[in-house]
C-alpha cells in the first residue's frame, strides 16, 4: 500500500535531477569584444542559444559551423550568444569568430554566469565544453545539450519552440 505513495514521489525526484531543463534561465549582463553589454532580457521573445565554449576545444569549432547553420536557417527568429571565459582574450575570440563567420556576440565571463547555468558547487566542478542551453522567449531553458549536435538536432528543438 506504500508503494503507489513512493512511486510518484521516485519519478518526480528523477525528473527534477535528469537535466537543467524548465527552469528559469539565470540572468547575466556580460559584455563582447566591442565593449557592448548583453543581457538575454532585451532578447525576450526570442528563442536564445546559450553556447559555453573555448576557442582551443574542437568540438567547440565544429560546433560554431553548426551554429552558422542554425543561424543561417532561422536568422532574426533566434538568437545566439556565445560565453568564454579565462584563458580566452579579445584576440581568440576575434580569430575564433574570423575563422567561423561567428555573426553573433561572444561574451566574456568570470565564471559566475557559467556557474549558475551548469549549477556549479565546490562539489560539482565538472564542465563539459561545448554545452548549449535554448532559451524560449519567456526565459526559460527548454533544453540543453553537452558536446556536439547536428543540425537537425537543434533545429527540433528550435522549431518546437516558434510554433
Amino acid at each position: 500500500m506504500k508503494l503507489p505513495i513512493l512511486l510518484p514521489i521516485f519519478a518526480l525526484t528523477l525528473f527534477a535531477a535528469s537535466d537543467y531543463s524548465n527552469r528559469r534561465a539565470p540572468g547575466f549582463s556580460l559584455m563582447d569584444t566591442h565593449y557592448q553589454q548583453h543581457d538575454p532580457q532585451d532578447y525576450h521573445g526570442k528563442v536564445i542559444l546559450i553556447d559555453f565554449m573555448q576557442t582551443t576545444c574542437s568540438t567547440c569549432n565544429a560546433l560554431a559551423d553548426t551554429l552558422v547553420q542554425v543561424k543561417n536557417k532561422y536568422g532574426d527568429k533566434i538568437v545566439i550568444l556565445s560565453v568564454v571565459t579565462s584563458p580566452d582574450t579579445f584576440d581568440t575570440v576575434n580569430q575564433f569568430a574570423a575563422q567561423h563567420h561567428a555573426g553573433w556576440p561572444i561574451l566574456f565571463d568570470s565564471g559566475q554566469v557559467m556557474m549558475s547555468y551548469l549549477k556549479l558547487t565546490p562539489g560539482n566542478l565538472k564542465v563539459q565544453f561545448p554545452h548549449v542551453f535554448i532559451v524560449d522567449g519567456n526565459g526559460t531553458i527548454r533544453d540543453d545539450f553537452e558536446g556536439l549536435e547536428d543540425v537537425a538536432a537543434l533545429s527540433a528543438q528550435i522549431d518546437k519552440l516558434l510554433k
